[in-house]
């Protein structure tokens, strides 16, 4: 496979754009090794080899251990994941597969005692954040280094 265009010097202001959803993200109240699970998750859910790639790196930079990332794909399987990291994976999986589950309200009843209202959105531009990553990525076949 060949990397079809560089996004990042074809169109440097989609890309500031994008930069600037993950600067919100950074200054958000979610806790680090969180939002590295969430954009792991999306991105294994999209098969996005390059955000994969870079976002396990970047859970172990954050102390994330190899036991959890290698169960991230069957968490519900796993006793490894906290509650709040739970629902926000269900989340991420429901937003990420929007077309199919339309972010039902038996997972919002499930999610809502988990976050502050500040928190769900912070977390919903997380997963609408990484998605536009996947979509970039996969789109221009962008490759792991």
């Amino acid at each position: 496979m060949q990397q079809r265009l560089d996004f990042y010097k074809a169109s440097p202001e989609a890309i500031k754009a994008m930069v600037g959803l993950e600067q919100r993200i950074a200054k958000s109240d979610l806790e680090k090794s969180l939002v590295e699970l969430v954009r792991l998750r999306a991105s294994q859910i999209n098969g996005c080899a390059y955000c994969v790639d870079t976002h396990s790196a970047d859970a172990r930079k954050a102390g994330e251990n190899e036991r959890r990332l290698a169960t991230l794909s069957v968490w519900r399987e796993t006793a490894f994941f906290t509650d709040r990291e739970r629902a926000a994976l269900a989340w991420t999986e429901s937003l990420t597969l929007i077309s199919q589950t339309h972010a039902p309200d038996e997972l919002w009843e499930e999610v809502r005692p988990h976050f502050t209202d500040a928190e769900l959105t912070d977390l919903t531009l997380l997963v609408t954040a990484i998605n536009g990553w996947n979509r970039f990525a996969i789109a221009f076949r962008k490759l792991p280094a």
